[in-house]
């Protein structure tokens, strides 16, 4: 009995062992030793060298996950960037960092994760200054004063070729989503321009408006929506996109953990997003 009861207990820690041999283990960053995020250091609400915005927060949970140390290679996210983060090379001959955490899901010039979140376009402006009865932006196109208001667009964005279809283009104020000055960010038009009036609707992207919209009460987002069969100029309409994590084109293996680790947090990075008044939408 006693033999028969070992050679019982001998099969269990076989059994186990071949469990835990056969069970893959976790696909490390291409890097090895740490998740090496690419990333912009003055981005709010997306990055920053402080880590407080969302894509900080996302990729803080995911480095947990794998247990291992988060470090950053900054960069201003406008021309050059890829070169010299993703695409960047150190003395040893290994890349500066292996993952941008947020980047249109069919972006061509990266490999691209599964989708984590998807939003839209906003139309925002002020309450209490005359616009308060906007709740689509079809409304907007019949107040009486129409004529009379400036618009904040920011070039090579939906909101251009919308603008332009209205024939409102005389009335825009324009910005350009990429400055030389590595002090701009996206949302600084909101604090430069829409609060103090200098423009009477700003349409930006909707994580940027919802995250300083959860910060100034005052403003007001209306969702622009995507135009679905209208083409303008012969482009479809769309204001909404998915946005998934980039990495190089051959690091497959590392792309399959990617996408597990969303699969995996979906719920702590929903609520991350909604923390940060990410505004998100179905696909239309």
């Amino acid at each position: 009995m006693i033999r028969i009861q070992n050679l019982q207990f001998l099969m269990i820690i076989l059994a186990s062992l071949a469990c835990m041999i056969s069970t893959p283990a976790l696909a490390e960053p291409p890097g090895g030793k740490a998740l090496r995020v690419c990333a912009d250091p003055n981005n709010l609400p997306f990055s920053n060298s402080k880590q407080e915005g969302f894509e900080n927060k996302i990729a803080q949970l995911f480095a947990k996950q794998l247990g291992l140390p988060l470090e950053y290679t900054w960069y201003p996210q406008r021309f050059g960037f890829l070169r010299n983060t993703l695409r960047a090379r150190v003395e040893d001959g290994s890349f500066k960092c292996d993952l941008i955490m947020g980047v249109s899901a069919n972006y061509p010039e990266t490999a691209t994760s599964m989708p984590y979140y998807r939003s839209t376009y906003m139309m925002v402006y002020v309450k209490g200054k005359g616009l308060d009865s906007v709740k689509t932006p079809q409304d907007l196109l019949k107040l009486p004063n129409l004529r009379s208001l400036k618009f904040g667009v920011f070039g090579r964005t939906p909101a251009a070729d919308w603008v332009l279809k209205y024939n409102l283009m005389e009335q825009v104020v324009p910005y350009q989503l990429q400055t030389g000055d590595i002090a701009d960010y996206t949302g600084k038009v909101i604090f430069d321009d829409l609060l103090p009036g200098k423009v009477n609707v700003l349409f930006i992207w909707g994580p940027i408006a919802g995250y300083f919209a959860k910060q100034h009460p005052e403003l007001v987002l209306v969702s622009m929506q995507s135009e679905n069969g209208q083409v303008y100029q012969g482009r479809n309409v769309a204001f909404d996109y998915a946005i998934a994590m980039g990495m190089r084109q051959p690091d497959k293996e590392w792309k399959e953990e990617v996408n597990k680790l969303i699969e995996k947090n979906r719920d702590q990075i929903n609520a991350i997003l909604d923390e940060y008044g990410v505004p998100l939408v179905k696909e239309q």
